[in-house]
Parts: structure tokens; C-alpha cells; sequence
């Protein structure tokens, strides 16, 4: 059978899985104009559909761009930065201009300085070898901070084209979305107009006669993210929906938080001081003695250590630990996969946190 490909983004139209990019109901193969699902609902409803790719097809779609003259929107999560970070995204889009998005703003508590976590954003991304124009503070649900995103996109692109990238569960369909229902015209644009022939994976939204802002596919999976190993049912619970809430625990020395049943963090030895937790606020955490931890964690994990579910724990890979001496100043210790983190105030003492098999924390100063 010869190949039929989508007349939206280009991807290859097959009926077998809908999970998969080019996903068309056999019913519609005889239609007039032939789209995947993700095109029809991209363009009947302004909705943006994750399908699958692997991290060998994202990259190379990805690495297309450093032959393109563009600006690049780099979306990160702010509850997950390290999580959602794209390692060599200078070396796939070349010499093109980045500007860095933080979304899911309003997750963090009123009291953060918003200067700092730029800053803190800027010299991070450098650290990590990307370059960046500028930085941005968003909301993507909620569409705050799209003023200064929209005029900045507009200044810095040059009337070039826009491609917009991000890892899984980063916001970057709920981001485009916002775009569309803000940009004048785009929506009717959208739908009378379809370009073929685009790069596979892309979609092609017009920004004016000569330019166009590009959806790039769902991007890199990190396996490093708890998210990666949950139901969806457990997910919903340890993603923050609401401002976060810190809680604040005072600990002794040999006393343990366990953070649902994901994480567990051991004070080893110090000054009582305080712990204060920023997870989502449905996240239950539990404290108890550290001699009694091990025997506490058999008995309740998938019951009053919850999430995980019994049916996330067989996904789960087994808790493994880490110790670390935390120095004397206020320091964060970050549980990968936007699970969240702990604030030290203090510091001076030594911890140990336990973490499924192949996620790492992160230390880092404080943010708050």
C-alpha cells in the first residue's frame, strides 16, 4: 500500500495505534483532505495533541532546526527544571536566539522573589551550556506573563520563524494553545489552511504572510522522572494544581519524612532545625523515628504511604539512597520529575534520601 501522508504536519497516516503520530480512524482515509487526528483536533478545536515519539526521532527533528534562521521558545517547568531540561539543545538549534520560558508560575508560593528564580534560571541554563536571549515567568494554564512572552517572541524573532520546544509534561500544548486564542487571526488561519509537505512532526501555525510559529513534537522523556513511573490516577495527585502550600516539619536528629511512598528523607545528624516541604498539597508526608523506618515503609508503602498505588509499585523501581552533607546556608534538596523538594534553612547536617533506582536529586541554594 502505498504511503499517504498527513496534509498538516507531513507524519505518515496510519489506523493501528492512536497513540502514535498519524493516527486516522480508517473511516476518514476516503475523505477529500486527509489530517491525522492531532491536525483535526488542532484544527477544529485549537487543542494540541501529544502523540509518541522516541528520544532518537525528537532529536533529529529537533537537530533540523540549526539549519533554519529562527527563534527558539524553550519551555521548562519551574517545579522540575532539571527534570524538563533539554542537555545539548545549543548544539541541535545552532546559532539560533533562545528565549527560556518558565511555566507553571502560579504553583509557587506568593512569597517567591521572581527576579531571583530568573536569575537563578539564567545562570543554571549556562551552566548546562545553553545560551539565552532572555527569560520569562508564565502561566501557560492560567495565561499569565503572555504580554511580555508575546512581545518579546515578536521583537526578537525578526520576522523569522518560531519553533517551540519542551520535554514531556512541560505545558508546552497548553502554551501554544494560549497563543492561538491571543493572536489575531491565527485562528482562522488554522482553519481554512494547512501546509504540506512540513518537516515530520511539525505543525505549522501562520504569524503572518512569511513566517510561521512551529509545534514541535511532545519532546525527550526523561526517564529520570518519577512521572514516568506512575498510573495516571497517582500522577494527578503529586502534580500541584494550586499554589503550593509549604509545610513545615521541626526535626531531631535520627527522625525520617517519608513523602508519600516515592521518597524518604533521613536526618542522620545535626541540630534540631527546621524542614520545610513543597510538594503538591494532596501529597501526604509522614514523620517517624529512622530505626523504625525501614519496618514502617514495608508495612505502609501503597496503603498510608500514598501514592504510589499497588499498581504504580509494580512499575516503580526500588527506593535506593543517597547521603549528602547539606552546608550552612538555606538549601534546597530536589526530588526529580516535579515530585517537589525540601528547604533547609539552617543546614550544617547530614542527610539521607532514598529515591526509586535511577532518579538523582539535586542540591542547589535556596529559592525561597
Amino acid at each position: 500500500m502505498k504511503a499517504i501522508y498527513c496534509e498538516g504536519c507531513g507524519v505518515e497516516l496510519q489506523s493501528e495505534n492512536k497513540e502514535k503520530a498519524g493516527y486516522l480512524p480508517k473511516s476518514a482515509w476516503n475523505n477529500e483532505h486527509v489530517i491525522c487526528q492531532r491536525c483535526f483536533r488542532l484544527k477544529h478545536y485549537n487543542e494540541v495533541q501529544d502523540v509518541e515519539f522516541t528520544d532518537d526521532d525528537y532529536l533529529r527533528m529537533i537537530h533540523q532546526i540549526s539549519d533554519t534562521n529562527c527563534l527558539v521558545v524553550k519551555i521548562v517547568d519551574i517545579f522540575d527544571f532539571n527534570g524538563s531540561f533539554i542537555s545539548g539543545l545549543q548544539r541541535l538549534t545552532g546559532s539560533n536566539p533562545i528565549i527560556l520560558i518558565g511555566n507553571k508560575v502560579d504553583l509557587l508560593p506568593k512569597s517567591t522573589n521572581r527576579n531571583k528564580l530568573i536569575h537563578w534560571m539564567k545562570k543554571t541554563a549556562s551552566d548546562n551550556g545553553l545560551k539565552v536571549q532572555d527569560v520569562f515567568l508564565i502561566s501557560a494554564a492560567k495565561g499569565q506573563g503572555f504580554q511580555e512572552v508575546e512581545q518579546a517572541i515578536e521583537e526578537k524573532r525578526k520576522g523569522q520563524d518560531v519553533y517551540v520546544v519542551g520535554c514531556t509534561n512541560v505545558g508546552k500544548s497548553t502554551f501554544i494553545n494560549q497563543l492561538i486564542n491571543r493572536s489575531s487571526g491565527v485562528e482562522d488561519a488554522i482553519t481554512t489552511s494547512y501546509f504540506p509537505g512540513t518537516t515530520l512532526g511539525f505543525i505549522q501555525i501562520p504569524l503572518d504572510d512569511h513566517s510561521s510559529l512551529f509545534d514541535t513534537p511532545p519532546g525527550v522523556v526523561n526517564r529520570s522522572q518519577i512521572v514516568h513511573y506512575v498510573t495516571d490516577k497517582d500522577l494527578k495527585l503529586i502534580t500541584p494544581k494550586k499554589e503550593i502550600k509549604p509545610k513545615v516539619y521541626q526535626l531531631q536528629d535520627k527522625q525520617t519524612l517519608f513523602f508519600g511512598g516515592f521518597a524518604r528523607l533521613d536526618f542522620e545528624r545535626g541540630m534540631k532545625q527546621s524542614f520545610i516541604g513543597y510538594f503538591s498539597n494532596q501529597l501526604m508526608i509522614h514523620r517517624t523515628k529512622l530505626v523504625q523506618a525501614d519496618e514502617f515503609y514495608e508495612k505502609h508503602v501503597g496503603e498510608l504511604l500514598q501514592p504510589p498505588s499497588a499498581k504504580s509499585l509494580e512499575l516503580l523501581p526500588p527506593l535506593v539512597k543517597q547521603t549528602v552533607k547539606i552546608p550552612h546556608e538555606r538549601t534546597d534538596i530536589v526530588i526529580p520529575g516535579g515530585l517537589g523538594w525540601v528547604m533547609i534553612p539552617e543546614g550544617g547536617i547530614t542527610i539521607t534520601v532514598h529515591v526509586p533506582k535511577g532518579i538523582h536529586i539535586s542540591i542547589r541554594k535556596a529559592l525561597i
